[in-house]
């Protein structure tokens, strides 16, 4: 909330800002499809992003878009105009565009090293042409694969960052911290088609956790009978916990840019 003087009395009357609009864009990592399908219920990242913002009393409010899309690459989205269109253009003013792309590219895409940021100077370009008021930011990847060709992904996005003139979001070093402090599996999902797990066990999965013929927990339940099973630890998917990690450093990066917008007098609707 700012205070500006009145025209002509010099009396400093409050304005209220109006609510800043941010839009995620990226992949399964960051729509959370198994979180929203096995608990819809629950806060998905959108919602822990946007509830963490509201408890900082100096703020304006926030509305958090997420349009992720499972399976998602850089050059998908500008090959989908529908999509782009519904999702980021045709979307009334945006004051940030968070990007986190790179986990699906590099395993599709044939030459990563210059496809990859060739589409994603391509993506910008267009949504600094539609959305001009938007602060966009690229976040690295989360831990997925293995330490280098995380980091292969992660070098590649920095690189367009500053060829872009862009801030960076780094996900992976709080995650990959994260894990370490509580556990190495403890912010990933656990995946595993139903007859990969022994008989005996099969009768303690939780029926709503079967889908399909597989069987999805999100925490560490059945641990205890299936850690010496093969690829029980294999997904790399964000679980509900995995999400507060992304979301905090998400909150605190926004909390961060609205102080120093608010301090020059550039909140949302001022």
């Amino acid at each position: 909330m700012l205070l500006l003087a009145s025209a002509g009395t010099g009396v400093a009357q409050e304005t209220k800002p109006g609510k800043a609009r941010v839009l995620l864009l990226g992949d399964s990592s960051v729509i959370g499809t198994f979180c929203r399908d096995l608990v819809p219920k629950a806060d998905h990242l959108e919602d822990i992003v946007r509830k963490l913002l509201a408890a900082e009393p100096d703020l304006p409010p926030v509305d958090v878009l997420n349009r992720g899309v499972n399976g998602d690459m850089v050059s998908l989205l500008l090959a989908r105009p529908r999509r782009y269109e519904s999702d980021v253009a045709k979307q009334p003013p945006l004051d940030f565009i968070f990007l986190r792309y790179g986990l699906n590219d590099i395993r599709h895409v044939k030459d990563f090293p210059t496809e990859f940021p060739a589409s994603y100077k391509k993506l910008i370009a267009r949504l600094r042409a539609d959305q001009p008021k938007a602060e966009i930011v690229l976040e690295t990847v989360l831990p997925f694969f293995s330490d280098d060709r995380d980091q292969t992904i992660n070098d590649q996005v920095r690189a367009v960052a500053r060829a872009e003139k862009l801030p960076v979001l780094d996900q992976y070093g709080p995650y990959a911290d994260a894990l370490k402090k509580y556990g190495p599996n403890t912010l990933f999902w656990r995946r595993l088609p139903l007859k990969e797990i022994p008989t005996k066990v099969q009768t303690l999965i939780p029926p709503e956790s079967i889908r399909g013929g597989v069987v999805f927990i999100g925490d560490n339940l059945l641990d205890v009978h299936l850690a010496n099973v093969p690829d029980w630890f294999k997904d790399r998917h964000p679980n509900l916990a995995g999400y507060h990690v992304l979301g905090t450093q998400l909150a605190g990066y926004i909390a961060s840019r609205l102080r120093e917008k608010a301090k020059v007098g550039k909140l949302p609707g001022n």
